[in-house]
């Protein structure tokens, strides 16, 4: 794990030596979910991916980001090379139109031994795998939460004993999250990592997403259709390959720096593609 590295590209190497905190915590948190894109790009570019936290890590700190699985597990292995007592779950994402359910599409960590006067348990949730989600961790109490223009519930499960269950903003691309409290390892995410990254029904097949959130609001694109979301909401369709990969730089923080030119004419043209089909079902 290059901890260096990674401290780096998140622009904290100065907590390279500082103890485990609820400050430490939050500034990593933060800082992650701003600098690194909630992404699934590689499966537009035919590079499927793995589930080890340390080659999600590498590939984050040549500038890139990923998805649930790849962004909180690299974080899960970050914290704890920090000192960290940090804990992977099994969740369940709930989109919109579908019912609550433990089935493994989400990855989620806890922390613990972080008390504050708001936490005196010490126990934190930290999600950076949620795209328009969270921007800070949350105490892991529950309660009603705002954080920029967004309100989140925190409640136990209704489905998964002794679980938890976030509620989004009603603004937001999901309807909520459970998590169960059992430990779990990456292995558990085999099959439905492969099912989310090949299926032609899974999300990140059918949609190219990427997201950012800060403290206002969150950056969405969506095929080629750039979002702001917060006080306020508006969008642009970007019309050509040279507009995409400005707003893929400077609004997501994402180079492509090793990437041919035919790579990226390769998948703007898919993209593209997608794009027109969209716009063909929107009309038909």
């Amino acid at each position: 794990m290059n901890t260096a590295g990674y401290l780096s590209r998140l622009g904290l190497s100065r907590l390279i030596d500082a103890p485990a905190s609820a400050e430490g915590l939050r500034a990593l948190h933060v800082a992650h979910v701003e600098r690194v894109a909630y992404e699934a790009l590689e499966i537009w570019l035919d590079r499927p991916t793995s589930l080890d936290p340390v080659e999600s890590a590498d590939r984050i700190i040549r500038g890139r980001g990923g998805y649930c699985y790849h962004l909180n597990g690299a974080f899960s292995e970050l914290v704890r090379s920090l000192g960290y007592d940090v804990t992977r779950h099994v969740g369940g994402v709930q989109n919109p139109g579908s019912e609550p359910g433990i089935i493994g599409n989400h990855l989620v960590l806890t922390v613990r031994g972080l008390p504050t006067a708001g936490n005196p348990g010490g126990e934190w949730l930290a999600d950076l795998g949620l795209g328009d989600g969270l921007h800070e961790p949350l105490p892991l109490v529950a309660g009603t939460y705002r954080q920029g223009p967004f309100t989140y519930v925190l409640r136990p499960s209704e489905i998964a004993p002794g679980g938890w269950r976030f509620d989004h903003d009603p603004s937001g691309s999901f309807v909520g999250m459970d998590f169960e409290r059992i430990p779990t390892d990456m292995s558990a995410f085999a099959d439905m990592h492969t099912h989310l990254s090949t299926s032609p029904s899974s999300g990140f097949v059918r949609t190219a997403v990427v997201q950012r959130r800060d403290a206002s609001g969150v950056d969405s694109l969506r095929g080629l259709v750039l979002s702001r979301l917060g006080n306020g909401t508006h969008s642009v369709t970007l019309d050509t390959a040279r507009d995409y990969y400005a707003a893929l730089a400077d609004v997501f923080l994402l180079t492509f720096d090793d990437l041919s030119r035919q790579d990226k004419e390769g998948l703007w043209s898919r993209l593209h593609d997608a794009h027109e089909s969209w716009l063909t079902g929107r009309t038909t």
